[in-house]
């Protein structure tokens, strides 16, 4: 196991961060369009009740798949961005870009 450098180790600080804030702006969003018809319509009480309560259910379930998609991915597109390892050349042959 190879140990991670301070650029990585930074690199997932700031993804996770990511991931956390662009998730409560999803899960407050999707609230919000939930819990809208409730604020602006005169309904029921027991309806009202049901929209926040499932706005607040909804909300949190993309707040979780929003942060999992975010840092699983992540993995992914920082092995994309590591330079390939250079294998020296071996003296007495020849290179094939000679």
């Amino acid at each position: 196991m190879s140990r991670r450098t301070q650029a990585e180790r930074d690199a997932m600080t700031v993804e996770i961060g990511y991931a956390l804030v662009s998730g409560a702006v999803v899960a407050a969003a999707t609230f919000a369009g939930v819990c809208l018809p409730a604020l602006l319509l005169h309904l029921p009480a027991g309806a009202e009740r049901v929209l926040f309560r499932l706005g607040a259910v909804l909300g949190a379930l993309v707040f979780a798949l929003r942060v999992v998609h975010v840092l699983r991915h992540f993995p992914r597109a920082a092995e994309e961005r590591r330079l390939p390892v250079v294998q020296p050349s071996q003296p007495g042959r020849t290179s094939p870009d000679s």
